[in-house]
């Protein structure tokens, strides 16, 4: 928690950059903040577009006081269709299951926003292995992240029914991918 404070500011200029990227794609009223860390993103989406906001995490360690519900990682405890837009910010990699999280967002939630870290190239592979580091170092320990290629993010979506409603590049290889039903 005392890492996430000093650098707090940090994370919230990047949630401001996250909130400007998916303008576009924000619908509706009820959003839920998946794996919502610290509940800087979910804030400052709140704040940017007036929406209410849920988050839920495995772990409470929350710097901003969102609505907030734990769970066990698993199953998403509401009904089917229930949110309008799901928020998942850098949290595939560090599930030990992102095919079951990804299931039960699309179950509760018509639209899926997708942030996470590409291992592509050299920077790629030297960014997502620093992020590995410095989680184990600062957050607690993870023998290893679940990183997956654009083309392997592609191949899951597909599988699973979802429709690629746009994707976009974001920051050093990081993307957006904007996904429903």
């Amino acid at each position: 928690m005392r890492f996430r404070g000093v650098f707090k500011k940090f994370y919230e200029m990047a949630a401001e950059k996250m909130c400007k990227e998916i303008g576009g794609f924000v619908f509706g009223e009820k959003v839920l903040d998946l794996g919502c860390g610290s509940g800087i993103f979910g804030k400052k989406f709140e704040e940017k577009f007036k929406k209410k906001v849920l988050g839920i995490d495995i772990v409470d360690k929350r710097v901003y006081q969102i609505p907030f519900k734990l769970y066990d990682g698993q199953t998403i405890p509401f009904p089917e269709d229930y949110f309008d837009l799901v928020l998942i910010s850098f949290v595939l990699h560090h599930t030990e299951n992102s095919i079951s999280i990804l299931k039960e967002a699309k179950r509760v939630g018509k639209r899926i926003i997708i942030f996470e870290d590409l291992p592509e190239g050299i920077f790629g592979k030297i960014y997502c292995f620093l992020h590995w580091l410095t989680w184990n170092l600062f957050f607690g320990k993870s023998p290893k992240f679940d990183f997956h290629t654009e083309k392997e993010w592609e191949e899951i979506f597909e599988s699973l029914g979802f429709k690629i409603i746009s994707k976009k590049d974001f920051l050093i290889k990081r993307k957006i991918f904007i996904l429903e039903k």
